[in-house]
C-alpha cells in the first residue's frame, strides 16, 4: 500500500509539473491558487476511492458473514457511499470557486 500511495503521489505531481502551460501563465496558475483547488480535488478523490472501497470491502464482508441481513447491509452501505462521495463533490465545488 505504501508504494502505491508513493507512486500516486510522483505521479500526481508529475502530471501537474508537465501540465503547465508556458510562459506568464503558468506564473500566474501557481499563484492564483489554481494548483491548491486541483491539488485538494486529486486528494479528496483519492480518499474517497479510498473510503469507498473500504466501506464496499466490509458491506461484502458482512454479507458473507450474515446473508440474512443483506438488505439491511446493503442499504447502510449506498447511504455510507452517497456520503462520501458528497465530500468529493463539496471539494469539487471548492475548487470550482477558488478558480
Amino acid at each position: 500500500m505504501k508504494k502505491f500511495l508513493t507512486t500516486a503521489f510522483l505521479f500526481t505531481l508529475a502530471t501537474m509539473a508537465f501540465a503547465q502551460a508556458a510562459g506568464p501563465v503558468a506564473a500566474e496558475s501557481w499563484t492564483s491558487g489554481r494548483f491548491l483547488a486541483h491539488l485538494s480535488l486529486a486528494i479528496a478523490a483519492a480518499g474517497c476511492g479510498l473510503g469507498q472501497g473500504k466501506a464496499v470491502s466490509a458491506a461484502c464482508e458482512g454479507i458473507a458473514r450474515n446473508p440474512q441481513a443483506a438488505g439491511d447491509i446493503r442499504t447502510t452501505m449506498i447511504i455510507g457511499l452517497a456520503l462520501i462521495e458528497a465530500l468529493v463533490i463539496y471539494a469539487l465545488v471548492a475548487a470550482f470557486a477558488i478558480k
